[in-house]
């Protein structure tokens, strides 16, 4: 399973990778992962998986346990970024009704082969800086 994976440094910057990481599979969100287990060049290097979303581009919630697909009842926040179909498209002083929740679907908490996206953070640097991992060979 090849796996997109989003990496962000605390200094705000983010390398993408996509990589067949067997390793991912049946890890939760909030779970710490070696470097080494998603490729051969992050060895040292200490990941935390922040988030998640499957092909369908529904997310994965740490709140909700296993592996499917759930319908939740939600409130602004991660989720739900928009506002329902029936308010239309009219300019609102308050762009997010106080109270307003609508019932969405989203994903378990853990990862599995339909994920096709993981967000990561790092907790501890290798000896290698990423900006250096993932330059692009110049080419000759």
């Amino acid at each position: 399973m090849v796996f997109k994976i989003n990496i962000s440094e605390k200094s705000g910057k983010t390398y993408k990778l996509e990589a067949e990481a067997e390793a991912l599979i049946d890890k939760e969100l909030n779970d710490k992962v070696d470097g080494k287990e998603i490729s051969s060049d992050l060895e040292g290097y200490e990941l935390e998986i922040t988030g998640a979303s499957d092909g369908s581009g529904f997310t994965a919630m740490k709140e909700v346990p296993g592996v499917g697909l759930k319908k939740l009842l939600l409130t602004y926040g991660k989720g739900m970024h928009k506002r329902p179909k029936r308010e239309g498209k009219k300019k609102r002083s308050n762009p997010k009704p106080k109270g307003l929740r609508l019932r969405k679907t989203v994903r378990g908490r853990a990862i599995s082969s339909a994920i096709v996206q993981v967000n990561m953070k790092v907790i501890k640097e290798g000896k290698k800086p990423l900006s250096e991992i993932f330059s692009a060979p110049a080419a000759q």
